[in-house]
């Protein structure tokens, strides 16, 4: 029995430190401002309303299995306290699945980067190979709406352009419901490199394509990003569409500029201008703190735009359909043959390598 309460307490101590890496506690003081202010029930903003309950869920999802473990902890210790050896059987058993459930939360010590547990902005945009990179773009929109509904999140798409003769230009989706979503998806930003038998062409010839897949997190709130105005410009124009009844016939599109870093965010999905704009400025802020962490510059005025292009010798995993069947990662060396499979949504082996390869 002292062993096994020798055991107890370094796994509490062992539980508590791995706590404060993820910042359990201060996402509790947060939690419980959040719960006073629903207490308070004055909900005249009903948008506000649901911010705050879906972060309120958030953390709580994030917070809970930790304390509930360190709960577990507790109570088989304190009944290992008792010295009575006829428990020791049982105790043992618990301490096995409170062992087992650490290892699976352990998992989150992954996530300790300052956006690891936001929402995601994803953007897709065709790169070089023409129509078969439109063709291709669209096909990556498929496969992350597809992994999306697997996991259970919600995904909204922002914006869309679509290609001339097939796919899309461009897309912006918004992704949220789930934990730690930047944290997980972040690995899938990059090129991404097909190679296929084109359908567009005559003579069915082999075609590489490339498409562009950025991965954001979500900072939506203006003081985390501070935006001065006379670095931004804002022009207004009339949304596109490919007519009937669909088409936004106001001038309610919204394209901001941020002069220092040259990055422009356009937005037109069919709402009112005023949206439109709040919806183009997150993105900006999501895009502007990725660069800044990704650039280490202090300030906003010191970042670059990004001058990676969606083309070869760029790509970071590829997707080959002809000759042969394979998808790898260049950076983790994963691969793979069931490459339908992976288009198909079936992206959690490729993310489980990349965050089991990135550096700490």
């Amino acid at each position: 029995m002292e062993e096994l309460k020798k055991h107890l307490d370094s796994l509490e101590t062992e539980i508590k430190q791995s706590a404060a890496k993820l910042n359990i506690a201060e996402r509790q003081t947060e939690l419980a401002g959040l719960q006073v202010e629903i207490a308070k029930n004055d909900w005249s903003d009903n948008l506000r309303a649901q911010d705050i309950r879906k972060k309120e869920a958030s953390l709580f999802g994030q917070i809970s299995p930790w304390t509930d473990l360190l709960d577990d902890v507790k109570g088989v210790l304190e009944l290992a306290k008792l010295n009575d050896n006829s428990l020791l059987p049982e105790l043992q058993a618990q301490t096995k699945k409170i062992e087992k459930k650490y290892e699976q939360l352990k998992k989150q010590l992954r996530f300790t980067g300052p956006y690891d547990d936001r929402e995601v902005i994803l953007g897709i945009y065709a790169g070089a190979g023409g129509t078969d990179a439109q063709d291709w773009a669209q096909m990556l929109q498929r496969m992350y709406l597809r992994w999306a509904e697997t996991q259970g999140l919600k995904a909204e798409i922002i914006d869309q352009s679509a290609g001339e003769e097939a796919g899309i230009k461009s897309a912006t989706i918004k992704l949220s419901g789930g934990s730690f979503l930047y944290g997980r998806l972040a690995g899938e930003h990059g090129v991404h490199r097909l190679v296929r038998l084109s359908p567009f062409n005559a003579d069915n010839l082999r075609q590489t394509s490339f498409a562009k897949v950025e991965v954001l997190p979500l900072v939506d709130k203006p003081g985390e990003v501070e935006l001065d105005e006379k670095d931004l410009k804002i022009d207004v124009f009339r949304s596109g569409g490919k007519g009937g009844q669909s088409v936004n016939t106001t001038d309610s599109a919204v394209r901001i500029t941020h002069l220092p870093s040259g990055i422009s965010v356009s937005v037109q999905n069919e709402r009112s201008q005023l949206q439109n704009r709040e919806t183009a400025l997150g993105i900006l802020r999501s895009r502007l703190a990725a660069l800044q962490l990704e650039q280490h510059a202090e300030s906003l005025a010191q970042i670059k735009g990004p001058n990676q292009s969606a083309e070869w010798g760029n790509q970071i995993r590829n997707y080959v359909l002809h000759p042969y069947k394979q998808v790898k990662d260049n950076r983790t060396g994963y691969e793979s043959s069931d490459v339908e499979k992976v288009l198909d949504g079936n992206l959690d082996p490729l993310i489980t390598a990349w965050l089991e390869h990135k550096p700490n």
